[in-house]
């Protein structure tokens, strides 16, 4: 992470010098990377420090909502009734993959692919092993070894868990009706580790596991992530290209709250698990959230280059100005 900084900071503009001050945030360990990238880099230049605490996606709604932090992130988006119920403000600030990884004896580098459908009866406990013939018969030529499945999920609250049900939810009735999406689910089976850094680890040091984590972890764990089959039926592998299909498919206006769900885009070239990475502010601190408003317009401003680097997709520069303009 050191040596992606330290590339950052090439790719972000100078500031002049301010006053040292200190903003603090935390939630979703989905967006981790890259705000940590903008706050390195705006510190540097601006004297401003940003801390911000990845705890998972319920930890940092709750956090915003006492108001013992400046700004809060999910990938799970409140509706408009909580926004107004806690006097809060919702923006997109985000976007980027969610991929499926695996550390399969004896396959090495080989790329496999899988299906929604799959994946639900592997997290269900259906399918318990990796020579399963439904898994066989979508990687013709791959030879599986007979070794059982160890599921890797999150303890936590997690944003990136509600995206991911979401998306098993969508693909098979059975996850839907016994299962369900959210932030927490109660999980059939597996081992919970903490945060996507912690599912990553832990895949990574399990043989025969799989599990689900943001695309920047596991490129920088250097772990097997599978291709999958989308809505429109078509393989695709998870990159920046596969992430903007799905990105440009959304209809950001659909809900007053920007409350969008990038899950089985349409699009045929669209990766199915794209998430949106939401921030909350506070409508009751104006300063404080004006504050915290520099500090993603300096982001949105100066921090595309950087956001691609690590592989997420940018918000176009209309839906941000739109977004400054509203908050303000």
């Amino acid at each position: 992470m050191k040596k992606i900084l330290v590339t950052l900071i090439s790719l972000l503009t100078a500031f002049p010098l301010m006053a040292a001050e200190t903003l603090n945030g935390a939630g979703a360990s989905f967006p981790f990377p890259v705000y940590s990238g903008w706050a390195y880099s705006y510190e540097k230049e601006t004297g401003v420090k940003v801390n911000y605490q990845s705890i998972g996606s319920g930890g940092g709604i709750k956090q915003i909502t006492a108001g013992t932090v400046d700004f809060g992130a999910s990938d799970d988006p409140l509706t408009q009734e909580d926004l107004d119920k806690n006097s809060l403000l919702q923006f997109p600030a985000i976007t980027g993959g969610i991929v499926v990884i695996t550390n399969i004896k004896g396959l090495n580098k080989q790329k496999i692919t899988l299906q929604g459908s799959i994946l639900a009866d592997i997290f269900m406990g259906k399918i318990t092993m990796w020579n399963d013939a439904q898994i066989a018969a979508l990687n013709k030529g791959i030879n599986f070894p007979a070794e059982k499945i160890t599921v890797i999920r999150r303890s936590d609250s997690s944003g990136t868990t509600a995206v991911f049900t979401k998306y098993l939810s969508e693909c098979s009735d059975s996850w839907a009706k016994e299962i369900g999406s959210g932030k927490s689910v109660n999980w059939k089976i597996g081992l919970g580790a903490k945060g996507n850094d912690g599912v990553t680890n832990m895949v990574r040091q399990t043989i025969n596991s799989i599990g689900y984590t943001e695309y920047t972890y596991a490129e920088q764990a250097k772990v097997n992530y599978t291709n999958l089959v989308n809505k429109a039926g078509k393989v695709v592998s998870a990159d920046l290209e596969s992430f903007s299909y799905a990105v440009a498919s959304a209809d950001w206006h659909k809900a007053s709250s920007y409350a969008v769900s990038l899950t089985n885009s349409p699009d045929e070239n669209a990766w199915p698990i794209t998430a949106a990475s939401f921030i909350l502010v506070r409508k009751d601190k104006p300063e404080i959230t004006s504050n915290v408003m520099k500090f993603f317009r300096y982001g949105f401003e100066k921090g595309d280059k950087a956001a691609e680097y690590l592989k997420y997709v940018p918000l176009s520069k209309s839906l941000k100005d739109e977004i400054l303009a509203q908050i303000k």
